[in-house]
């Protein structure tokens, strides 16, 4: 049973999955709008980390 996911477990990763999607995208959007080079670098680190995050849940999806 190691390496497969259950039913529920799939459904709260592409839950997570989802919510990431809308941080990263949220983030981008903002990037846009703010002109303080300390929030920007806040904002670009939170959609890199974001990134990775829904990378790493994608490839536990794949499993």
């Amino acid at each position: 049973m190691e390496g497969k996911l259950g039913i529920h477990e799939g459904l709260e990763l592409h839950e997570l999955m989802t919510f990431k999607n809308l941080c990263v995208t949220k983030s981008t959007v903002m990037m846009g709008l703010v002109n303080d080079q300390e929030l920007r670098s806040l904002l670009q680190q939170d959609i890199q980390a974001g990134t990775r995050s829904i990378q790493q849940i994608q490839s536990l999806i794949q499993q």
